[in-house]
């Protein structure tokens, strides 16, 4: 009988052609999804903005399709990987509230490149720093 998969979603941002150019998405989903191999975990939806700034969570539809899709527990999902803490959010106080609603649902982000995961004390720590 083989285990359960952890389900996780994944999460992409570029906000400029440059990033677009420099950090794609194709970049960033690649990585991760080497990440989620690497864990055995199942991906289960995948989200992604493009040209829309980091500074506010307002405007990204993606982004908040993703939420309204955690808090309907769907897909049962645990994680949420990013590729970068940058990716998810710039602004501090959204990054805060946003994860606070996550783990209201069980659901934690990992931060592929920057080694960030909240479910474990030295994750929460690095974000509450950040």
């Amino acid at each position: 009988m083989s285990k359960e998969k952890i389900k996780v979603y994944l999460y992409t941002r570029v906000s400029t052609s440059i990033q677009i150019e420099g950090y794609s998405l194709e970049a960033q989903k690649s990585r991760m999804k080497a990440f989620a191999i690497y864990n055995d975990y199942e991906i289960v939806g995948e989200y992604e903005d493009t040209g829309k700034s980091g500074k506010s969570i307002e405007g990204r539809i993606q982004f908040n399709r993703m939420m309204e899709d955690i808090k309907s527990g769907k897909d049962g999902v645990s994680f949420v990987l990013v590729f970068k803490l940058s990716r998810f959010a710039r602004n501090a106080a959204d990054v805060l509230s946003t994860l606070q609603i996550m783990q209201d649902y069980g659901v934690n982000l990992i931060c592929v490149e920057d080694g960030i995961d909240s479910s474990k004390d030295a994750g929460k720590l690095m974000i509450s720093v950040l």
